[in-house]
């Protein structure tokens, strides 16, 4: 249950509106995910899937999967809407990068997502354990293919330099909402700064991804201008979901926002030129991210969609 301000002649009344069925998720059981569980405990890494409790932890686990979290667990930004801590982080860990890489060829997966928290204490941002990291599982991992969520560097071309230079396979960075409500949510950041980042990675020949939350008081038509920035910025990849609040101390949650609604975006999406578009309400950006490597693949499968409500 979540707890909402409802403004009525001036006055604050509290009321308390019941998650929708088609968020509920199953519990993270079986024998895949208790290995994925202790792999990630054995070799003391970081997940995403935890810091950030997504709701698809069990069956992305369940499935051999996981969303790695590189430079440690605490962030030096203090975002409104996300559950990983705020704080000074610990000294940076420079056997990381060969660890991941251990864990996700003991893991024998195909495609592996990498992500990490802000670093802006670091002059580099964190981006030489990142280029580290992505040249480490390549190594070991030859084929593998590589998702990088990366932070925006502060926009420091250098840093966004070694991203490329390493050539994962897609690149992602989160818009997370949209412009009007970025100081809001995403306090440190900048919207346009978070656009850039994503032009010059497709201008250096990236595969790119970004990922935007509905449900914090956006309107329709700034989801709508949104994805036409992105889709400006020649970014492939975009996925849409609903935000969850994680604690008390977090944004809440303005309207939980109907799967239908979320059909019409990624409609608009597509129309408006976007290669692959990921929206529903559970979506997460490293959902189903082994698809979105793939150029074509995503559009392929809207035309195909298309034609046959046309033929039938």
């Amino acid at each position: 249950m979540i707890e909402l301000p409802i403004i009525s002649n001036d006055t604050v009344v509290s009321t308390k509106i019941k998650k929708p069925n088609w968020l509920r998720v199953k519990l993270p059981i079986g024998e895949s995910y208790k290995h994925v569980r202790n792999l990630v405990d054995t070799h003391k890494l970081h997940t995403i899937c935890e810091s950030g409790n997504c709701p698809n932890m069990g069956e992305c686990w369940g499935a051999g999967t996981a969303t790695f979290m590189i430079l440690g667990n605490i962030c030096t930004r203090s975002c409104g809407f996300c559950a990983v801590a705020t704080g000074r982080p610990e000294a940076v860990d420079w056997n990381e990068p060969q660890r991941v890489a251990e864990a996700i060829h003991l893991m024998k997966i195909k495609h592996a997502v990498i992500t990490s928290v802000d670093r802006d204490e670091l002059k580099d941002g964190g981006s030489t354990i990142w280029y580290n990291t992505i040249k480490a599982v390549k190594a070991l991992n030859p084929d593998t293919t590589l998702e990088t969520l990366i932070p925006d560097f502060k926009g420091e071309a250098e840093n966004i330099q070694r991203i490329i230079d390493a050539a994962p396979e897609v690149v992602s960075h989160n818009i997370e909402t949209v412009e009007r409500l970025t100081k809001q949510v995403r306090i440190q950041a900048k919207y346009r700064r978070s656009i850039d980042v994503l032009r010059i990675l497709k201008q250096n020949g990236m595969r790119t991804k970004s990922g935007i939350m509905l449900g914090l008081g956006e309107s329709k038509d700034e989801v709508v201008e949104t994805l036409t920035h992105l889709a400006e910025a020649n970014v492939d990849v975009v996925t849409i979901g609903q935000y969850l609040q994680p604690t008390q101390k977090h944004l809440s949650v303005q309207r939980f926002v109907h799967p239908d609604e979320f059909a019409e975006f990624r409609e608009i999406g597509y129309e408006l030129g976007l290669d692959y578009v990921e929206s529903g309400p559970l979506v997460r950006s490293s959902y189903h991210s082994e698809k979105h490597v793939f150029k074509g693949y995503g559009r392929d499968k809207w035309m195909e969609e298309k034609e046959q409500s046309l033929t039938s």
